[in-house]
């Protein structure tokens, strides 16, 4: 369906990617993974047409081939009301039609135009999509769970999750032969992706897509591209993610062999050409004494010198060889977040103490009757769909909004942090190095090393945080709650917009730190290997689960059943 052969892209003197080729073929899934920054939005906005490819080819089967595109941040005009938005995507039949009337008035003065005709068609087939396409918005619109939004609402003030499946809804419309979707699964909760896997594997055509959800890309794709941020080349595997995993372990179990059984031969060489050296050296002594008796003797000694002598030269250039053209690099670590918080205070045995409570705002209550205790060192998740009450609940917990009823109370000498989803602790208008220093006095070089365990480095630190990846603005959150000191982290979303390694080595550095963790979460894969007990909302309520009580097989198969 689309041939890619050998796309390169730069901004400026950054080169994205170099001679990136693969095929994209009806039925395939191909999961784009690599770190953030990487090119995998750059790519697909390539296939999309929204940017040029600096060189290569891309090759469309059929040429009409309808390709349906989902960006990671849709935007939208302001005071766009939701009914509003779906004309624009879909577009109006009636003033479509009043259009095509007026072009039609038009042509019957001016019928050899072609222009008025190159018009008239494209309002025609405009117009008849636009009729299919309405006829067909209201079961969309239930599948993806917005058929209840009322027409006037802002579609600004949606969620998250909600905007990502009214833009789903929109490409659904066109009955796309192949889908680029970047990052679908942000903000969706565990029942959203639930049914976003299910439709994906039902689909029939090509889907090509970013995401950063473990168990959604082995549910759903049987190809990874992985493009590398060291050489921005791309590299095919057959498989989902956790065979691609192995196939990864594996790579680097050969690259450490043939890096070790390169040091092996360089030093077994440069021990020859020092036998050789030393050789050469009672080669010229024998001649020397032989010049003072038999000439054969001298003669016979100075071949041999010569022959060594170019024995050794050769051995000297594949030294040298080895060492520079042919050097392989050693293995190194994946590209991933270098997390490490610092320790910090103890608090008391109970943490957090919640009884009775009632959450939510004015007379709507969100969740009721909550009685739970948080205990030190605890490792919770809240789950729940999306408008369940939990970033409501953590809001309460930090005192920004009253219970309804109950009571709720901190333990002692507990100091508490929150990340929200869209950082708003940060100042926009400030630097990363700015943002801390709002919080710290240590030196310029002590933050710099600080903010270094976050990946965010050299000239990137002074860049404005308003003008920092969603990804970098998470991690630099983080640094600011460790900065801080705090013992008991409320983490709203927090791996959102956390690439696949950088999600690996957050969940390491969770479990070394040794407060107390609240997260809501919808990542199933970080659920499964962080929680020991979840907090589930829904209907109106709360139920503790704890995993010591069900035992890691039953744990597992809950949060594959979260989402149904």
């Amino acid at each position: 369906m689309i041939s890619i052969q050998e796309i390169s892209k730069s901004y400026g003197n950054k080169t994205v990617l170099e001679k990136i080729s693969f095929n994209l073929n009806a039925g395939e899934r191909i999961a784009v993974i690599g770190p953030n920054g990487c090119g995998k939005t750059t790519l697909l906005r390539i296939l999309a047409g929204v940017e040029t490819a600096d060189s290569g080819r891309i090759s469309k089967t059929p040429a009409g081939l309808r390709i349906g595109y989902l960006p990671q941040k849709p935007v939208y005009p302001p005071q766009i009301s939701f009914g509003e938005a779906l004309a624009a995507g879909v577009g109006d039949p009636d003033r479509l039609a009043e259009e095509l009337e007026r072009v039609s008035k038009d042509l019957a003065g001016d019928p050899d135009s072609a222009s008025l005709h190159a018009r008239f068609d494209d309002l025609l087939a405009a117009l008849t999509y636009a009729e299919v396409a309405l006829a067909k918005l209201p079961g969309i619109l239930k599948d993806v769970g917005l058929d209840g939004m009322p027409a006037d609402q802002d579609v600004n003030s949606l969620s998250g999750g909600e905007k990502t499946r009214l833009n789903l809804a929109l490409l659904l419309t066109a009955e796309p032969e192949v889908l680029l979707l970047d990052e679908p699964t942000n903000h969706l909760d565990i029942r959203m992706l639930s049914w976003l896997e299910g439709w994906i594997n039902a689909y029939k055509g090509a889907i090509l897509l970013v995401s950063h959800d473990r168990l959604f890309i082995d549910a759903t794709c049987n190809q990874m591209l992985e493009i590398s941020m060291e050489t921005h080349g791309g590299k095919v595997y057959t498989g989902n993610y956790t065979a691609y995993l192995e196939q990864k372990v594996q790579e680097r179990v050969k690259q450490w062999a043939a890096y070790q059984d390169q040091n092996e031969e360089i030093d077994k060489l440069k021990k020859a050409v020092e036998e050789m050296q030393n050789r050469t050296k009672f080669h010229r002594g024998g001649k020397a004494d032989a010049a003072q008796g038999d000439k054969f003797a001298a003669a016979y000694f100075a071949n041999r010198s010569k022959r060594v002598i170019k024995r050794s030269k050769a051995l000297e250039d594949r030294v040298e060889e080895l060492q520079t053209t042919k050097r392989l690099q050693k293995p190194g670590r994946s590209w991933e977040m270098k997390l490490d918080f610092a320790p910090v205070g103890d608090s008391g045995r109970d943490v957090l103490v919640m009884n009775n409570l009632d959450v939510g705002y004015g007379d709507q209550v969100l969740v009721a009757d909550i009685s739970a205790t948080l205990n030190a060192g605890a490792r919770t998740a809240l789950v729940g769909p999306n408008g369940s009450g939990k970033s409501t609940l953590m809001r309460t917990i930090l005192g920004e909004i009253p219970p309804l009823s109950g009571n709720i109370r901190l333990g002692s000498r507990v100091q508490p942090g929150f990340m929200d989803q869209e950082q708003k602790e940060l100042h926009d208008d400030l630097n990363s190095l700015e943002n801390l220093r709002l919080l710290s006095e240590q030196t310029e070089t002590e933050l710099r090393s600080f903010l270094s365990y976050y990946l965010l480095t050299g000239g990137d630190v002074f860049i404005p945080t308003g003008a920092l990846s969603m990804g970098q603005r998470a991690r630099l959150a983080l640094a600011m709650l460790v900065l801080k000191g705090c013992n008991l982290l409320l983490l709203d979303e927090p791996v959102n917009h956390l690439d696949i390694p950088s999600r690996s080595q957050f969940e390491q550095a969770l479990q070394e730190f040794n407060g107390t963790i609240l997260t809501a979460a919808h990542d199933r894969y970080f659920l499964q290997n962080f929680a020991q007990e979840l907090w589930k909302l829904d209907d109106g309520s709360m139920q503790v689960i704890r995993r010591g009580e069900l035992g890691e097989e039953y744990w597992r198969e809950l949060i594959l059943e979260l989402g149904n």
